[in-house]
């Protein structure tokens, strides 16, 4: 293993760089702009069994400090990510890939999950059920122990890949529900999904994007996450995926200190498209300067 490599259970990927779901397209997009092999993995747009037209606009609003998004899945069903935009990508990415799964309830999760079990270039699946900006899916499953360990249990179920449960923060006891997971047979888990907020236009009073609440996400949620990794790893044993505003190659280091395996960045990415490989790139001389000789050696190492 060279040294940025790390192990999400049997899968090694050369570093722990993820684009995270809905914040790099279907992934061969940003081929325009850079190598994307230099990436340890990507995670697909989150992805439904029906085509999903997504929220009314607006569904952006810029804030300090980050961004407030309702876009609703908006995703053209599994059919066509499987059909049309994998192979678009495999023509750029030699690697494998996460799906993102979600849906509107258990079966469209089990029968999304079933599908993606098929395509070979798939390395794991990644249950969103955390999204506060969809109507009956999404955070609706991940607000309590017994929904998480219902849905993992039935997917674990019907699936051979690994499962990755991401979890939302919006809960009053994430640990509990991490532990859930791990119990019902979760592989991994993804810490964490956006954050439940709202913009109003201070010159109408109004809320600026249609569903009045949607995720907010950027550098302002990184010490809330890197918070709930650090507290979900004493208790779990299973693989940790952080993610949650990190923008530079020492907020990955923290978050592999706090117990993640991998990172997944997100809304960095509407920011600053070069944001992945420029992390990449980085990460081998912050390793150096702080006397690094592994990412895979300092795993939790907050904890010592």
């Amino acid at each position: 293993m060279g040294k940025l490599s790390v192990m999400l259970g049997n899968w090694q990927l050369e570093n722990p760089v993820i684009p995270a779901s809905g914040t790099f397209g279907w992934g061969y997009e940003f081929a325009e702009w850079f190598d994307i092999n230099i990436l340890g993995s990507i995670s697909l747009k989150g992805t439904t069994l029906k085509p999903c037209a997504g929220n009314p606009t607006p569904r952006i609003a810029e804030c300090r400090n980050g961004i407030l998004n309702s876009i609703g899945l908006q995703n053209p069903g599994v059919d066509a990510v499987i059909s049309n935009e994998i192979p678009q990508l495999r023509k750029k990415f030699n690697k494998k890939i996460i799906a993102n799964i979600a849906g509107t309830n258990l079966e469209e999760y089990v029968q999304v999950a079933t599908l993606f079990d098929t395509v070979d270039v798939v390395a794991l699946l990644e249950i969103n059920v955390s999204c506060p900006n969809v109507k009956r899916s999404g955070m609706t499953f991940g607000t309590s122990p017994e929904s998480v360990s219902n849905i993992c249990h039935n997917i674990k179920n019907a699936v051979k890949k690994p499962v990755y449960m991401k979890l939302s923060p919006n809960v009053t006891n994430i640990v509990e529900i991490a532990k859930a997971a791990e119990t019902a047979g979760a592989d991994g888990l993804v810490l964490v999904n956006t954050f439940s907020g709202m913009a109003i236009d201070p010159a109408t009073g109004k809320p600026v994007i249609s569903t009045k609440l949607g995720g907010f996400s950027g550098p302002a949620i990184k010490p809330i996450a890197l918070r709930i990794v650090y507290q979900v790893y004493e208790h779990v044993k299973i693989p940790i995926i952080g993610s949650g505003g990190i923008v530079c190659a020492d907020d990955v280091i923290e978050f592999i200190s706090a117990g993640a395996t991998a990172v997944q960045i997100g809304a960095q990415n509407l920011v600053d498209p070069f944001v992945c490989p420029n992390i990449v790139k980085k990460l081998p001389q912050k390793m150096d300067q702080y006397k690094i000789k592994s990412l895979s050696e300092i795993i939790g190492r907050s904890h010592l």
